[in-house]
């Protein structure tokens, strides 16, 4: 059409064009990315503080240790968290302290024997072949005879044991035994009916005794053996001086001594419901027992009342020796002494520190203990402090009670 001799032109039409569904707008991808990104700069963040940032970078230095009971500080999430931040990581080989000390320790890094007696045999017998071995003390654990509480009060009234004032007033925790009077029960063979035990609710025709591991491969054995000694000799010298006496000593004990489960296996029976009837009561380690009730209060919010301790008159308190077989293991050896971390691990774990003198450093578990509302164990001042043999007459004891051969004890071992 023509107007004014000029053609009429139409508007252009705009044509709107709908968004395909398959495709992603910029919005729908910050959507999708932006929880992931958080996600990523959270966990930076969280690496950063705790110092494990450039971890993933850095590389790990797996070790090798065998050792008795203290794997418990090495198996502990904690410490591994703690270590790894060190780059470490620890790989352990359960053995009984003894047996650390016999076998052939080549293939590892560092080995950590429960107590003195193994650890004095594992430096003499590497310094008599010119190894290498350097020895750390990080802390202490007193030997103890767990038990439950209807054992402990029959004791009680049998005038063999006696409650400590620290181990609670209705329900006492923890008591002192005595030593000669309950080896005495044992020598005389008398049983648990015959001591009355059915006044306290149960009864148990087996004999008096405390069952310990094997004493051919546990430091807690070993250790429970010289103790069982001292307290046994009579009118003796406090340990043996000769091997005559030690092989008497031995003989002499040998009665006195129910051993036989793997060192691992006797305080697992002692925390199983099955365990008041199979092993009523046993040798363990203080630590065991202390993180036991940590652990139980901090899930249950009350005490396991049931399970109680007997801290013997007469006193060895073991020292566990850390023993760096390399340079590796000497890093670790360092550690596990000197790190701030480590230190306050291993006292949440029930372990008595040591200061670098080799004393218990301040009251760090009681106040621990204290603030997770469990009572502190506080032995009595008269407690006699017993002495351990040489190694050589301990070992002569240990293969006469255990039917075990002695162990080879190089030239010029203590």
């Amino acid at each position: 059409m023509v107007v004014a001799d000029r053609p009429i032109v139409e508007e252009p039409r705009l044509a709107v064009r709908r968004r395909s569904a398959g495709s992603w707008s910029r919005r729908s991808l910050l959507l999708f990315f932006l929880p992931a990104l958080a996600t990523v700069v959270t966990g930076l963040a969280t690496l950063a503080v705790s110092g494990n940032l450039l971890l993933p970078f850095e590389r790990v230095v797996v070790l090798e240790g065998k050792m008795a009971s203290k794997r418990d500080f090495f198996e502990d999430e904690e410490v591994k968290r703690i270590l790894l931040k060190h780059r470490i990581r620890v790989h352990t080989t359960d053995s009984g302290s003894r047996e650390v000390a016999l076998r052939d320790v080549a293939a590892f890094d560092f080995v950590f024997p429960s107590g003195q007696p193994a650890g004095d045999l594992i430096t003499s017998m590497r310094a008599a072949a010119g190894q290498y071995a350097k020895v750390h003390r990080p802390f202490v654990s007193p030997i103890v005879l767990a038990t439950y509480r209807e054992y402990a009060e029959t004791l009680r009234d049998a005038g063999i044991a006696a409650p400590l004032p620290s181990g609670g007033a209705d329900r006492p925790l923890y008591y002192s035994l005595d030593m000669h009077k309950f080896l005495a029960a044992i020598d005389g063979g008398l049983r648990w009916n015959s001591l009355g035990i059915d006044r306290h609710g149960i009864s148990n025709a087996n004999r008096i005794v405390a069952q310990t591991p094997d004493v051919c491969s546990s430091n807690s054995a070993g250790t429970y053996l010289a103790l069982v000694s001292f307290t046994w000799r009579g009118n003796g010298p406090d340990v043996p001086a000769t091997e005559q006496e030690a092989s008497s000593r031995g003989q002499a004990v040998k009665h006195l001594m129910e051993q036989g489960l793997p060192a691992a296996d006797v305080f697992r029976t002692y925390m199983s419901p099955e365990g008041k009837g199979i092993a009523p009561v046993v040798v363990a380690y203080e630590h065991q027992y202390l993180t036991y009730q940590v652990r139980y209060r901090a899930e249950s919010g009350r005490l396991d009342s049931e399970r109680v301790l007997l801290y013997p008159s007469s006193q060895f308190v073991t020292q566990p020796q850390f023993i760096s077989l390399n340079a590796k293991g000497e890093r670790l050896g360092e550690l596990i002494t000197t790190d701030p971390e480590l230190r306050r691990r291993a006292m949440e774990l029930g372990f008595r520190i040591l200061d670098p003198a080799g004393e218990v450093a301040g009251d760090q578990l009681a106040r621990f203990l204290t603030g997770r509302n469990v009572p502190v164990p506080v032995l009595r001042s008269d407690d006699t402090r017993s002495p351990m043999p040489r190694i050589r007459y301990l070992e002569r004891m240990i293969s006469i009670v255990g039917d075990c051969p002695p162990a080879p004890l190089p030239d010029g071992a203590p």
